[in-house]
């Protein structure tokens, strides 16, 4: 018989104070410490109860399906002036858990009662279960020997946190009016790694896509793809854009182009510097003020071609030989730039960011074209309201970023 609450004879004060003032800090959007992999964790008020739900992305490769989510822990009253902390986790229902809350934007839960997560038919059993939530599918219908791998790799990894998890906090990104689309979190498909979750950024002529769930090649926290808005790429006509080695020939010379300019930025540095230990401070001054109006006019020039492309859409398809997860991605799409995404070794080995291209198709979806992998990630906008989460400010979101990236580093 399951004993609810008797709230009837509870008394807000005893509501607030007990509950949602003493755990009020672990509300929002959290990362938990699952080594690369990474998570998504946001804890809510829902009515009586504080509930930490972990949001799961859709089954590989459907990037469009709503988010799936499943309850980790809640807290309530069971009486009078007394918080009650319930694992979630496993198929027997809430158990003994606590909370323990380290700091503003830290804190860790530990079960009680790990028993309740074992299943009767032992590891076999609990592996299955845990492949058909995880992926929607069994053992056998997976034909890739390296896919196995990988997943076997992750259920042996993360069945090890069942029993304790830190989370860090996160925040979504800051929005400005003239970003390309609005900023925010996206599932992308990453090959045999399943669907991840990203979270898109602006940074004044840059993008950056962190990884908010990982794998052991690029680990969570990570900055998976960067993008050059200050370099549109125009695609070439329909017939010519099946040749791959067009389109690699296209961003290589963007890839030169960007090289060039980097080193002439650096060189102009150094000229500074130079002239800057020799006191001539007047002759410095000039020669900065033409190079930022300089500066200015590339990026005016190149915002201007993005708002005239993005007026019109293009017919898109993906060049022959590049893979995809997804074939179902879009055929137009309404501006295309520079931009490199971070590849590495198993562990994280040699990590080396290399040149791609970034596709925006419409407002909630994107793609990225890993150029060396001849691979095709397809990002879509996840579509939940998350509360709490906005950052205090740019530079608290700014140093949230390096935090969570120092963590895999």
């Amino acid at each position: 018989m399951k004993i609810l609450p008797d709230y009837e004879h509870m008394e807000y004060r005893d509501v607030y104070t007990c509950l949602l003032h003493r755990y009020r800090h672990i509300l929002g959007l959290w990362q938990p410490d699952i080594g690369p992999y990474g998570g998504l964790l946001n804890v809510v008020v829902d009515g009586l109860f504080i509930i930490g739900w972990m949001y799961l992305p859709p089954h590989d490769p459907h990037v469009d399906d709503p988010m799936r989510f499943k309850p980790l822990f809640r807290v309530h009253l069971m009486e009078r002036k007394s918080a009650t902390v319930e694992c979630m986790y496993g198929h027997k229902g809430p158990h003994n858990g606590h909370i323990q809350i380290v700091k503003k934007d830290e804190f860790s839960t530990k079960c009680n009662q790990t028993d309740h997560h074992r299943m009767s038919g032992g590891r076999q059993e609990e592996f299955r279960t845990w492949l058909r939530e995880e992926w929607g599918r069994t053992l056998e219908d997976i034909f890739h020997e390296h896919m196995q791998e990988l997943i076997l790799m992750k259920f042996i990894y993360t069945s090890q946190y069942d029993n304790c998890l830190t989370y860090r906090r996160i925040y979504l990104p800051p929005s400005n009016a003239d970003d390309l689309l609005k900023p925010g979190l996206f599932k992308g498909t990453y090959g045999s790694h399943g669907l991840e979750i990203v979270m898109l950024s602006f940074h004044g002529k840059k993008a950056k896509g962190t990884k908010i769930t990982g794998d052991p090649n690029i680990p969570a926290g990570q900055q998976t793809v960067e993008i050059d808005l200050a370099h549109p790429i125009q695609l070439p006509d329909i017939e010519n854009l099946h040749n791959f080695n067009e389109l690699s020939r296209i961003v290589l010379e963007v890839q030169e182009q960007v090289r060039r300019e980097q080193q002439e930025e650096e060189e102009g540095q150094d000229e500074e510097e130079g002239r800057s230990q020799q006191g001539d401070s007047q002759q410095v001054e000039q020669p900065a003020q033409r190079d930022d109006a300089g500066a200015e006019g590339t990026e005016a020039a190149g915002a201007a071609a993005a708002q005239e492309s993005a007026l019109t859409s293009q017919p898109f398809v993906l060049p022959v030989g590049v893979i995809s997860r997804n074939e179902d991605y879009p055929r137009t799409c309404r501006m295309c730039f520079y931009g490199t995404g971070l590849i590495a070794g198993h562990g994280f080995t040699s990590p080396e960011r290399t040149p791609g291209i970034f596709i925006l198709f419409d407002d909630d979806r994107f793609g990225f074209i890993w150029l060396e992998l001849k691979s095709f990630s397809l990002y879509s906008r996840i579509k939940v309201s998350f509360q709490n989460a906005e950052a205090p400010s740019r530079e608290a979101f700014d140093e949230m970023l390096k935090n969570i990236q120092s963590m895999t580093t």
